[in-house]
């Protein structure tokens, strides 16, 4: 697939993009847009922001600036997102005096709150967690645990809390005043999968393989491709995507969130309607990456081919663990020397505790998958961390 590009760049409909967001997600779309020979324009707050060293242009203004993407859209020929933080009501004149959104505005419209995405979840019959909207002001009657989220602009963890005991409840309620919230039922979940999967224009979809994923403190610390899971969920997974993408009638790439029980059952966490941190393997793992994909379906390209061209992966955040203005180039020059590694740094100038500065993904020969892909994984993933994290 990757010797297709040049052919590619020819043929695309659009060849000048827009993206609101200039972060890691725009900046690694930025690398597989120059392969492509499509520019890439962004809109992004600071000239600092990883995207605008990559991309052709930008436009320094809020992500949620409706003059500033107007703006952007008088440059390029199509306007895609890196995340959710947008005025989609703002937008939408835009969209009537002929701005083209890919994923369009109304594929973003369900799912930007999150108790609104449950709810439009629930009436295609996709299984989720039991959820409720919630006043902060009104007391609960539920068991615990139970999770409660902010219904717009959490992410990474933030905005998202386990509720444990009466006192925890308590805390939160008294901080999360005010703001519109959704409540759901605590899972006990055997594990967190994820699929990353596009959609094009014309109705065709492509899926990643499924991989599973851990968190830690609600944010996710690595993922293994493919995940050890049956045909049977793998296809059930598959469903559900189709389902969600043919409904919403989306163009581009999208991650799905999802529970896997111990019974084998799946439940839809949550859908992120952009590129993925899960899919962050599929830069060094996959014969197309998912911003490589994401363009294609954006620009109208035929997409690419989703498959691994190795026997497995791991991909495991570079997670900030102080509150400090590094580039950690030694430790990343020792990440670096693993083998199967491909290190990626997204140039941030301050790192804090829980911040993604960077990914490292390791390659899975097919030695290590023969030893246990889960188990291979968590090594590697351990000996990533250890170097990290040492003082």
């Amino acid at each position: 697939m990757k010797s297709n590009i040049t052919a590619a760049s020819s043929s695309a409909k659009f060849k000048r993009v827009g993206v609101v967001g200039g972060g890691q997600l725009a900046s690694m779309m930025g690398d597989a847009a120059k392969a492509l020979g499509i520019e890439l324009v962004v809109q992004t707050p600071d000239a600092t922001d990883p995207a605008v060293s990559v991309a052709d242009g930008a436009v320094l203004a809020a992500v949620d600036d409706v003059s500033a993407t107007a703006q952007l859209a008088d440059d390029c020929d199509v306007i895609t997102f890196e995340n959710e933080f947008v005025d989609l009501d703002g937008l939408r004149s835009l969209e009537q005096q002929g701005v083209l959104f890919q994923p369009s505005l109304s594929s973003l419209s369900p799912l930007l709150d999150k108790y609104v995405q449950r709810c439009y979840l629930q009436g295609l019959g996709l299984p989720t967690p039991r959820f409720w909207a919630w006043d902060s002001s009104q007391d609960l009657h539920l068991d615990f645990p139970f999770v409660v989220k902010v219904r717009r602009h959490g992410y990474d963890g933030q905005g998202t809390f386990i509720v444990k005991d009466r006192e925890s409840f308590e805390s939160i309620r008294a901080d999360l005043k005010g703001q519109s919230l959704l409540v759901e039922e605590f899972v006990p979940f055997d594990r967190e999968l994820a699929a990353i999967a596009a959609r094009s224009a014309t109705g065709e979809i492509a899926i990643y393989p499924i991989v599973e994923t851990q968190q830690e403190n609600q944010v996710c610390r690595l993922a293994i491709a493919p995940a050890d899971i049956s045909l049977e969920v793998k296809s059930e997974a598959e469903a559900i995507v189709g389902t969600l993408l043919n409904s919403l009638e989306s163009v581009g790439v999208f991650g799905i969130e999802l529970f896997l029980t111990a019974d084998n059952k799946l439940l839809v966490n949550e859908i992120a309607p952009r590129t993925h941190n899960s899919g962050h393997f599929t830069i060094d793992a996959c014969e197309t990456s998912q911003f490589e994909q994401h363009l294609r379906a954006v620009c109208q390209l035929p997409l690419g081919n989703c498959d691994l061209n190795s026997a497995g992966a791991v991909m495991v955040n570079l997670l900030g663990y102080e509150s400090a203005e590094s580039d950690y180039l030694e430790k990343r020059k020792q990440l670096a020397q693993i083998s199967g590694a491909f290190v990626h740094w997204y140039g941030k100038k301050v790192s804090r505790p829980g911040r993604k500065l960077g990914h490292v993904t390791v390659l899975l020969g097919e030695e290590a998958v023969a030893q246990g892909r889960i188990a291979s994984a968590q090594a590697i993933a351990e000996t990533i961390e250890s170097i990290w994290n040492a003082n």
